[in-house]
């Protein structure tokens, strides 16, 4: 019994015709007939039944599928990690992290590892956390940079805090500050209109949250809106956003102004599912943000942003 037999015969079982199962392997279809009858005589019994040219499976074809979809499914599986040992040539990483920092971090440690592993394929959704923790706990990612903590009703979840970051209150730096002290109170935005992230973003959660246990309910003058989308709105002059600081590089027309105590606080972790051991392409991208988070200067972090784990290899 051959590989390639098993594959031509799973063709075969989902096409019911054996020209067409030819056509979806790129072969001669007298070469997949020839490969099948082998197979059949190695095992000691037909596989399909072609009366009449209609093909449908014979008990012992109906037996042998289950096994045969594992054999070549655990196949295809050990090719790709050999092929990711042997060089990481080749493999795939899905990435999954908060707006603020694939406008930033993120994008960075892309970059080397992409100049490192061309060969591996990227992908990237950019989304508030909860949104990320869906999709990891559907199998769309293989990891997540997340803000804990997580939800209680969430699925199990291997969590490492990696970063912490102070949040900035951000105004058009057009207008006069906020303040005039060093640091602004979350009090003082009572009575200030507030630019609002759209739901499923924790930024939103925080400031909420923050504003009630101070004592109100804040007054929104626009909300729903994603990370570029509340910045521009800030910049206009439409109110003022409780946002990350790291997204104001680069921004002249943004002014951050620090929360005094009590400050807000974020950290962020990198997420996988319990269940699902990562792959080996995942484990070198980690190993990857671990060593490039671990070589960046205080100059590159900034003042509001601390390093604070290193995640596991």
């Amino acid at each position: 019994m051959q590989f390639q037999q098993l594959a031509y015969f799973l063709a075969v079982a989902e096409t019911r015709h054996f020209t067409r199962a030819a056509e979806l392997c790129q072969v001669a279809q007298p070469s997949l007939s020839k490969q099948i009858r082998t197979l059949e005589n190695d095992l000691g019994a037909p596989l399909f039944s072609r009366a009449r040219g209609n093909i449908t499976l014979t008990p012992a074809g109906e037996a042998l599928l289950p096994l045969a979809q594992r054999i070549v499914a655990d196949m295809e599986t050990a090719r790709r990690e050999v092929a990711e040992l042997a060089g990481m040539r080749k493999g795939r990483v899905r990435l999954g992290a908060t707006p603020s920092l694939c406008g930033g971090l993120v994008a960075d440690a892309l970059a080397g590892f992409h100049s490192r592993f061309p060969g591996i394929e990227l992908g990237v959704e950019e989304s508030g956390s909860r949104d990320l923790i869906r999709a990891l706990g559907k199998g769309e990612l293989d990891m997540a940079l997340i803000i804990l903590p997580l939800q209680s009703s969430d699925p199990a979840f291997v969590t490492t805090p990696i970063l912490r970051e102070n949040l900035v209150v951000v105004s058009a730096a057009c207008d006069p500050p906020p303040t005039t002290r060093p640091g602004m109170r979350i009090a003082e935005l009572r009575d200030r209109p507030l630019v609002m992230f759209r739901r499923g973003y924790d930024l939103r959660e925080a400031t909420l949250t923050a504003c009630r246990e101070a004592g109100f309910e804040p007054r929104l003058a626009v909300e729903g809106g994603e990370m570029d989308a509340v910045l521009r709105f800030v910049e206009a002059g439409l109110g003022l956003a409780v946002v990350p600081s790291m997204v104001l590089k680069n921004r002249p027309g943004l002014r951050g102004t620090p929360l005094a105590r009590p400050r807000l606080l974020r950290t962020i972790a990198l997420a996988h599912r319990k269940d699902v051991e990562p792959s080996n392409s995942a484990k070198a991208f980690r190993r990857h943000l671990t060593a490039y988070l671990s070589h960046l200067t205080r100059d590159e972090l900034g003042e509001d942003l601390e390093v604070v784990s290193a995640a596991p290899v």
